[in-house]
């Protein structure tokens, strides 16, 4: 019998492979723990255990990394690191490799900007040499990525960035067209060959890569109306391959090109750091209630960054100096359709949102005053949550669900075998009275790609960081005009940090396909076996895991 906590067996599954161990037999004994650890020694007794509440309640959930390291003697809390190329010389190339690592080593991600670093083929003046440009150096970095396995044997989160008008910007915005590099003599291209083997090695595959684009490139934009070749390359890529994705920086936030694996976390400082954790509207049922776990959110990561091990001496300057807190939200989606809405910011969540602002920018500067520590430079970054929205069985950050029903691939031995499954958190909303054609999926709304802009666009206005989100899009042999989706982003850029998009079967290793729900009912538990080429995968429901 699960815990009542757990609203179906996936959560209290994910629980114990992940996050339970003798100092954590319950979840609820891993929030006491947890919030003693973090605020014990900073926060009056009362208000510890009003934190340790919400978390055993699932009204606010830690990163995963705080759940992994809750009661170890290390404190490795933070999810990921955001560096930065400083110089474009050898000796920077070999230290950024070295923060790479020992981030990479900690279990956490890391993202990096490559603007700096010269074109390929450009002159090295000292040793007559010519350069290999960034690209290599990314390719380096990914392969470090690939032999550290973070956590045990997860996959490594890495993200990689160059500016639109840098001279190797056309070789970047292909650098993963996996489709056009062939393999050997054997016929196939790396696309086909990780379709039957995701694990076997192309160029950045450990790597989330993005465009940046500047103040330059908006003023452009205001002017003559033109987005420029760069970003209409940038769209068709989008739609075909995914990759690259699209970094906004413009004005005041110009210098912020640096992110975290899955984006969500900006800064213009190289060994900043991600702080995570996230408010779970589906378990919440007022505003009140919405703006005390705003507010007990805020205090546990504020003394997160009191306490958190780091991996280098440096991220602990930066975080002395930036203390970023990355408060975020998930079940987002679900709490739209509990209260009759379609997936669109609505008034009322407006509302809701104007309090998650007012209230975690007032209690993380009040309290950072009351501690005599300086107070954050921001505040607010929506995570993608996967792990934890598994745990919660609900929707992930401000996604939607993926699909109400879907055929789940595996291989069990050298069988390839399939399972029809109901989303666990569309089970739970089917158990609570929503209606399944009421649910609109990710691929339901893969159609309607500008009503999914702009609602990360409208929840953007409120979130002083970034939003992890992917876009789900139709297949490359859905048509869509380039330049219609040009327009369309670039009608919204300048209320965006960023976009990730993910055309259904872009790449190899995708487990999940959409199917009827009343398909998929009646076939619930039946294990089927299948003689189509098989998919091995990383997840796809929505912007990736990244330990959170």
């Amino acid at each position: 019998m699960i815990p009542e906590v757990f609203r179906n067996p996936i959560g209290h599954t994910v629980f114990q492979q992940r996050y339970m161990h003798d100092e954590c037999e319950t979840w609820e004994r891993l929030a006491m723990t947890l919030a003693i650890q973090v605020c014990g020694d900073h926060l009056p007794e009362d208000i510890v255990k009003a934190i340790a509440h919400e978390i055993a309640m699932m009204r606010f959930i830690p990163g995963g990394r705080y759940l992994a390291y809750a009661g170890r003697p290390v404190k490795f809390f933070n999810n990921c690191y955001l560096l930065s190329a400083l110089e474009d010389t050898r000796q920077d190339w070999a230290e950024l490799s070295k923060k790479a690592e020992l981030c990479l080593t900690t279990g956490g991600g890391i993202g990096a900007d490559y603007t700096i670093y010269r074109a390929a083929g450009e002159l090295l003046k000292r040793t007559g040499g010519v350069s290999s440009g960034p690209i290599p150096k990314m390719k380096m970095v990914n392969d470090q990525g690939r032999w550290i396995k973070q956590g045990g044997g997860r996959r490594a989160a890495i993200y990689a960035s160059l500016l639109h008008s840098h001279a190797d910007i056309l070789d970047f915005l292909v650098a993963k067209n996996w489709h056009e590099m062939p393999v050997g003599n054997t016929g196939k291209t790396l696309f086909d060959i990780k379709q039957d083997d995701f694990d076997f090695p192309a160029p950045l595959d450990q790597t989330n890569i993005s465009v940046n684009y500047d103040t330059d490139w908006l003023m452009n934009l205001y002017k003559t109306g033109e987005y420029g070749d760069v970003f209409l390359k940038n769209c068709e890529q989008a739609l075909t391959t995914g990759e690259p994705g699209f970094s906004f920086n413009f004005f005041d936030k110009e210098t912020e090109t640096l992110r975290n694996a899955c984006t969500e976390v900006t800064s213009s400082d190289d060994s900043d750091v991600c702080n995570l954790g996230s408010v779970n509207m589906s378990r919440i049922d007022s505003i009140e209630q919405f703006a005390t776990t705003v507010e007990l959110g805020t205090m546990f990561l504020l003394c997160g960054t009191l306490v958190a091990d780091l991996p280098y001496d440096k991220v602990r300057q930066v975080r002395e100096k930036n203390r970023r807190l990355g408060l975020g939200l998930m079940g987002v989606h679900e709490w739209l359709l509990k209260k009759g809405y379609r997936y669109e910011v609505v008034p009322e969540l407006h509302d809701w949102l104007s309090v998650y602002e007012g209230v975690s920018n007032g209690t993380a500067d009040s309290l950072a005053d009351r501690l005599n520590i300086s107070r954050p430079v921001a505040k607010r970054a929506i995570a993608p949550t996967g792990t934890i929205g598994m745990v919660a069985s609900t929707t992930t950050g401000i996604e939607p669900v993926y699909a109400v029903a879907y055929k789940r691939r595996y291989l069990e031995g050298n069988k390839r075998k399939y399972q029809f499954v109901v989303d666990g958190a569309a089970e739970v909303m089917i158990k609570e009275g929503i209606p399944h054609d009421k649910i609109e999926g990710a691929i339901d709304l893969a159609a309607d790609y500008e009503r999914r802009i702009k609602f990360q666009a409208d929840v953007q206005d409120y979130v002083d960081m970034g939003i992890s989100s992917t876009l789900n899009l139709p297949p490359s042999s859905v048509q869509i005009d380039p330049k219609e989706f040009a327009g369309v982003l670039s009608k919204y850029a300048p209320r965006l940090r960023g976009l990730t998009c993910y055309p259904d079967g872009a790449r190899g290793g995708q487990p999940l396909t959409s199917v009827p729900y009343e398909e998929a009912i009646g076939k619930i538990g039946v294990e089927h076996e299948e003689n189509t080429e098989w998919n091995d995968a990383c997840d796809i429901r929505g912007g990736g895991f990244c330990g959170v």
